[in-house]
């Protein structure tokens, strides 16, 4: 595109124009560009939940081992004067040395019971090696495998050798007795925890790791080795479970300040409030608390478990400052094992970052195993100076006047930090430090109610939040929360629940088992509930139901049925989704349900939402009805009635507009078909039979020429057989309503999807990346076998050979299957062909001649020898089954490549394999057959339950998962288009302004008008015959088609940008494209004459081209053939206008209705009936005035306002034309007229008001294409006869393009399609030589 800037700026083009143009583009609707359009169907991928506790331990036995000898330095320490005394608050000196002994033992006892009042406790008092082994032994054996901890304190004794011993006593106290720490470990065994309050504790931790590593590798040596001692002996335990906490490193010495107690340690580990307030009141900064002493702390009002007073607040508040520091500063697995396992280990360990904290300061270094990292500088200590220096600064007026207590305002800042964390934070961040906090704030009524709101911010981050919040342990406080009948709380704990349950579905069992559900059920039933609530506990009880038996039960006590029902039409369309999921989950599998379901008629007040308005809603229906049939529980006449019916109600979905319904269909359907398994099969094998007695009249004996290939196809193909013959289609038509439906829905007659044009296999393998066909399975029934089956069974003689019963239920529904089998969605037809030849297999393996006759369908009945996966269902009739052997023995036939170049007839088939002829040996047999999957070996087909569960298991859509994704996915952050700063929008932006300029640059030279229009700036060979041109309304690209395949060019540069394979059956072929969104993301639209719709993304930009979605658009196209001898001796086939403004999609074509699509809701909105005998072949509308315009076979022109009823909404018929026409155009101006144009060349223009034309020209004989500029008001006529004219609206020529430039001036080729582009002067012309080039108006203009 010339970006001339004279024009930019030129005078002519104000200001407001620009605006305007862009504000149109942004108000234009976007078709398929929904999630469901861009993302695949299928769950996220489960993220590996650690936080649940595998091994929640218990702490149930503590030996408490004080070495104190009272009265009694050991030789290796020399103390100062005064010396640290106090042991566990006590000083030992104020009494009698035993007495202390026994009180000092009992304090120790009282304090760690604080922490863990069940556990039994053992108190060792200056004890032997003996007393001390057996102390250890008999907690062990009663602890079986929980933890055991040992708190040795040894202030008494000498200090711990390097040889791993720490001190005891003899009997008469007259030796100290080491006690090796190998014997220790022994008798403690694992998992066990180990507590060291004395000097050079450090040594100890040394040794008890290489005495466990000893072990280790005395264990395996003893593994290798039988004979050696330790292989007799039982295991020693592994000391990989074992804790560690020591009071300082191998080299230091405990503190001795006498203003501490002796045990500082043990003091920080067990009463960790009294010690870290008389040593902040140590420090220099304790001054600035006036009035503050040493013994105003002891008298600090309130007790260590009421929040509400001051010393349990500060006992709160320490909880959650430690808790952070150890969250915020070990790896997260690190911090569950110490932190969330056992309640006294992470107890300890809170207080061990404290003692850590405490210790430096007099140059200890407390040591831990495993091994922390430092946290004694972390930022929250200052939080937590400042929350003991405003509950102290109160206390002396609260003692002395007794003035209330001011609570701490900690909590409610560390929310506002969390707060800021939540609102100016990146995407990519560290974690907030505040979460653990936030956690505890859930157990204070005050704020409750703005942690919930913040937690439930910062779940909508995505699923990475609500694994960190789990990991912090949220999990049993927000069950807790749910015994709460707090209204205000509801909206918040559903929210809170929807985001966890979206991420990890396990918690199911905690909610029932704790009565959670009903929590949910009530929000549901409360009609004051907003419905996005609503919805949210809907999702939860449809994840408390999914394949979990005891919440089914637990939710239909529950009354979930009868609720859901009440809220089926619900305007909210997410709130009707859920429930439907909801539904289909609660009686899935589950009897009583499903009994419960059609006691209050569920199924009947399902069937509203299969119309309903959002696909995605009708597919939760269709999912909901499949799980309702599919109950295998016993079956009743009711049921089967029940089943039937619903069966025939899905039925109708067959040509719904969107594959994910259809997909969700065919797996519904596919409930059924397991139900009555033995049905199908009797079906089945009928169609078989028929199939292979039955031949469909083939094409070398009647070449007729509504269905050969056109002539004008290459050369090098030779001509392609078409597969069906028309002519007894009529004859066949009965009034069976979905037999109708079916009647010609031709199906491929290769390998599926992926067969490949030859073309195609130079290009990128764009094809067969993106349209996949179904892994290379042993298809029992091939492809073309289903197709001639599906033709086999519209045609009439079927009813008389097999009678009434052939209409039976089981017959529709196997249609439906065969027809969804050559859906043009391949994910709908695989998983359609799944269902097919999962039957037919179990079908041909079971057939005996009894079970045919009992079925009581059949007049004549020939067995079918039960095959083995490696043939085709086939067999000369009367002969008996065959035994089913291996495959093994079967796999004389090969399977061919998918060729295109098949002789019209093929040599006769020389059977083999003991007679067997194939059943259609005018097909080549191009698609592997059906593999039964691998739970099964070819042998056991006989086995009815192998088969079912294949078929059952296989399929499912991921829909349901799908679609909780949405919870787990921010819900409060703006989506990226609206967000003005985002690459998108930003795009967007770039396009929408690309328009404006091209907009108003092509206006500015149609407006000079244009003279001549015969300049050739493109032109190429395409690798196909063109048959539909499009120009891409904006930027440089053209998409040609041609008869299955699109190519891309980009005409200002002159290269190929793409070329990739449309995937419809080779004897159909693309009649019309549209580029849809073409001012923003270009998706392409391409209709085949078989009635199929694709649309396409990705194309012409370096990524493989995608199918976004195929419909059927019409779904009993009649090719007819044209009444012209003219070069296109072919079918309108189907012609289509696409309406951006309304999102409306125009279809016709070889039928006698005008079909209305809306690509918002992907359903058929409107059926116009032509009125007419022939076919549609050119359709325009105008969204302003509601008018179609419709040009037919038969000459005549017939316009109808959509507004109007089905009667009456043909307001006008002109029939001045004699002959096809070949385009009907109507303006897009307010007072716009119709021009239309007939084989013969005459172009006559209406106006919509008048019976008659206002104006008749005459142009070329033996038109072939024609297409009128919107803007130029220039008209363009290709002829059969080898050159293109060009006309103004006068009805001048103000060209003729009968050559090629250069290439010595050959002849152009006879005109197949020719297309203007729809603001640039350009003109697209192919024709029949392959050739495809474009003119434009004289360059000086340009």
């Amino acid at each position: 595109m010339k970006m001339d800037s004279d024009l930019l700026h030129s005078p002519a083009v104000g200001l407001a124009d620009e605006e305007e143009a862009d504000m149109n583009d942004w108000k234009l609707p976007l078709a398929f560009m929904k999630k469901r359009h861009s993302e695949k169907i299928e769950g996220s991928k489960a993220l590996a939940q650690s936080w649940r506790m595998k091994d929640r331990m218990k702490t149930v036995s503590v030996a408490l081992v004080l070495c104190l000898n009272v009265g009694v330095d050991p030789p290796d320490v020399v103390k100062t004067s005064p010396c640290a005394r106090l042991e566990c608050w006590i000083d030992p000196l104020s009494m009698s040395p035993q007495k202390a002994l026994e009180t000092i033992g009992a304090n120790l006892q009282k304090q760690y019971e604080n922490w863990q009042p069940r556990a039994r406790y053992k108190q060792s008092l200056d004890p032997t090696v003996d007393e001390v082994k057996k102390l250890c032994t008999s907690l062990r054996r009663n602890a079986k495998e929980e933890r055991v901890l040992f708190h040795y304190n040894g202030h008494g004794v000498p200090r711990p050798t390097v040889n791993g011993e720490i001190w005891v006593f003899n009997k008469n106290y007259t030796q100290y007795i080491p006690l090796s720490i190998y014997d220790l470990q022994t008798w403690m065994g694992s998992p066990s925890i180990f507590v060291y309050d004395c000097s050079n504790a450090g040594i100890i931790v040394k040794s008890f790791k290489q005495f466990a590593l000893q072990r280790e590798q005395e264990l395996e040596v003893a593994a290798i080795n039988p004979s050696h001692p330790l292989a007799q002996m039982p295991l020693p335990p592994s000391m990989k479970n074992c804790i560690q906490l020591a009071a300082c490193e191998a080299s230091e010495l405990l503190p001795m300040n006498p203003d501490l107690p002796a045990d500082l340690f043990t003091s920080c580990l067990t009463t960790p409030i009294k010690i870290a307030l008389r040593w902040f009141c140590m420090q220099k900064s304790a001054k600035l608390v006036p009035g503050v002493t040493l013994d105003l702390i002891e008298k600090i009002p309130g007790r260590l478990n009421d929040r509400r007073t001051p010393l349990g607040e500060l006992n709160w508040i320490f909880t959650a400052i430690t808790d952070t520091i150890a969250w915020n500063v070990l790896p997260r697995d690190l911090f569950q094992k110490l932190f969330r396992q056992d309640l006294l280990v992470a107890s300890l360990f809170r207080n061990f970052l404290l003692a850590e904290r405490i210790m430096r300061s007099y140059n200890c270094t407390p040591v831990s195993s495993p091994r922390l990292p430092p946290t004694y500088m972390h930022a929250m200590w200052q939080a937590w100076d400042l929350a003991v220096d405003i509950c102290l600064s109160q206390l002396p007026t609260i003692i002395e006047e007794g003035t209330a207590f001011r609570h701490s305002p900690f909590f409610a800042e560390q929310l506002t930090a969390f707060q800021v964390w939540l609102t100016m934070g990146v995407e990519n961040r560290n974690p907030p430090e505040q979460l653990p906090i936030v956690l505890q704030v859930l157990l204070s009524q005050v704020h409750r109610l703005r942690a919930l709101d913040l937690l439930g911010r910062f779940l909508d981050l995505g699923p990475w939040a609500v694994s960190l919040a789990l990991s912090v342990g949220i999990f049993p406080y927000v069950l807790k929360l749910l015994q709460s009948s707090a209204r205000e709380l509801r909206p918040l704990l559903v929210f809170i629940w929807a985001k966890i349950l979206a991420v990890d579905s396990s918690c199911q069992a905690d909610l029932v088992k704790d009565n959670g559900h009903k929590y949910f059920l009530s929000v549901l039933a409360d009609s004051y509930m907003p419905a996005e609530h609503r919805t949210m506990a809907v999702f939860i009880l449809a994840v408390i139901v999914n394949s979990y038996n005891t919440g089914q039960e637990a939710c239909l006590q529950g009354n979930l049925i009868a609720n859901c029902l009440e809220q089926l039409s619900d305007p909210h369309p997410l709130l009707r989704q859920w429930v439907a999921i909801c539904l289909g989950r609660i009686w899935q599998n589950f009897d009583p349900a499903r009994w419960c379901g059609v006691r209050d008629s569920a199924h009947e007040k399902l069937y509203t939402l299969l119309s309903d308005p959002i696909p995605e809603v009708r597919c939760a229906a269709v999912f909901a009805l499949g799980t309702f049939v599919g109950n295998s529980a016993e079956r009743t006449d009711h049921s089967t009635t029940i089943d039937h019916n619903v069966a025939m109600m899905l039925a109708q979905l067959i040509n719904d507009g969107s594959p994910v319904v259809r997909k969700e269909l065919v797996v519904a359907l596919s409930h059924l078909v397991v139900q009555y398994e033995s049905n199908f099969c009797t079906v089945a094998l009928q169609f078989i039979e028929e199939e292979k007695n039955y031949t469909v009249p083939s094409p070398a004996n009647t070449a007729e020429p509504g269905n050969l290939t056109p002539v004008r196809d290459s050369p090098a193909i030779p001509r392609l057989r078409s597969v069906n013959s028309y002519t007894n289609i009529r004859a066949a038509t009965t009034a069976r309503n979905l037999n109708k439906s079916l009647q010609n829905l031709n199906l491929n007659e290769e390998g599926g999807p992926a067969a490949f044009s030859p073309g195609n296999l130079s290009t990128s393998s764009s094809a067969s990346s993106t349209l996949g066909s179904p892994d290379n399975d042993e298809y029992i029934l091939s492809f073309e076998t289903i197709d001639k089956m599906r033709r086999v069974s519209s045609y009439s003689s079927l009813n008389s050979l097999i009678g009434v019963s052939f209409n039976s239920v089981y017959t529709q529904i196997w249609r439906v299957l065969l027809h969804l089998a050559a859906d043009p969605f391949p994910e709908v037809s695989d998983l359609a062909m799944k269902v097919l030849n999962s039957i037919a297999y179990k079908a041909t393996m079971n057939a005996r001649p009894q079970r045919i006759l009992d079925s009581g369908s059949l007049t004549q009945s020939a067995p079918a020898s039960p095959t083995s996966k490696g043939t085709h269902i086939h067999q000369a009739s009367g002969s008996p089954p065959m035994p089913s052997t291996s495959s093994s023995s079967l796999t004389n036939e090969v399977p061919k490549p998918p060729a295109r170049e098949q002789p019209a007839t093929r040599p006769p088939y020389t059977p083999t394999l003991g007679g067997q002829a194939p059943h259609s040996h005018q097909f080549p047999r191009t698609r592997k057959m059906f593999d039964k999957g691998p739970e099964q070996a070819a042998e056991d087909g006989d086995e009815p339950g192998g088969h079912r569960n294949y078929i059952s298991a296989a399929l499912q859509t991921g829909l349901c998962d799908w679609s909780a994704k949405y919870f787990a996915q921010p819900v409060m952050k703006i989506p990226e288009e609206h967000d003005l700063e985002s690459q998108v929008r930003m795009e967007r932006q770039w396009r929408f302004l690309r328009n404006t300029r091209v907009r108003k640059q092509s206006r500015i030279i149609t407006q000079r008008g244009v003279s001549r229009l015969d300049d050739q700036i493109f032109i190429n060979r395409n690798p196909g015959v063109p048959s539909v041109v499009k120009f891409h309304p904006f930027n440089t690209c053209i998409a040609v088609a041609d008869k299955d395949s699109i190519c891309f060019w980009d005409w200002e540069k002159g290269e190929r940008l793409d070329y990739f394979y449309n995937g419809n059956p080779r004897y159909t072929r693309i009649t019309a494209m549209e580029y849809l969104n073409g001012h923003d993301c270009s998706l392409l639209l391409t209709a085949t004459d078989d009635g199929a719709l694709r649309i396409w993304k990705n194309f012409a930009d370096q990524k493989n081209p995608e199918m976004v979605t195929a419909w059927q658009g019409l779904s009993d196209m009649l090719p007819t053939t044209r009444g012209q001898p003219s070069a296109s001796t072919h079918s309108a086939g189907m012609v289509v206008d696409w309406e951006q403004e309304t999102g409306l999609l125009m279809t016709s074509g070889d039928v006698r209705v005008i079909r209305i699509w809306d690509t918002d809701r992907e359903m058929k909105v409107q059926d116009i009936p032509t009125g007419a005998d022939s076919c549609v072949t050119s359709l325009s509308c105008d969204s302003k005035r509601s008018l179609i315009v419709a040009g037919l076979g038969d000459g005549s022109v017939r316009v109808f306002d959509r507004r109007m009823g089905p009667n009456e909404c043909r307001v006008m018929t002109y029939r001045e034309h004699g002959a096809w026409v070949v385009k009907a155009h109507i303006q897009k101006e307010t007072d716009g007229q119709i021009i239309s144009v007939s084989v013969n060349g005459d172009v006559r223009f209406f106006e919509p008001r008048t019976p008659d034309s206002i104006n008749m020209l005459q142009t070329v004989k033996g038109l072939t294409a024609l297409d009128i500029h919107p803007q130029a008001n220039l008209f363009a006529c290709g002829s059969m006869n080898q050159f293109i004219a060009v006309y103004n609206a006068n009805g001048d020529v103000i060209s003729n393009i009968k050559y090629y430039d250069g290439f010595m001036g050959q002849r152009i080729g006879a005109i197949s399609c020719l297309a203007f582009h729809p603001n640039w002067p350009h003109l697209a012309v192919g024709s029949n030589d392959y050739y495809m080039s474009i003119y434009s108006a004289e360059k000086r203009l340009r």
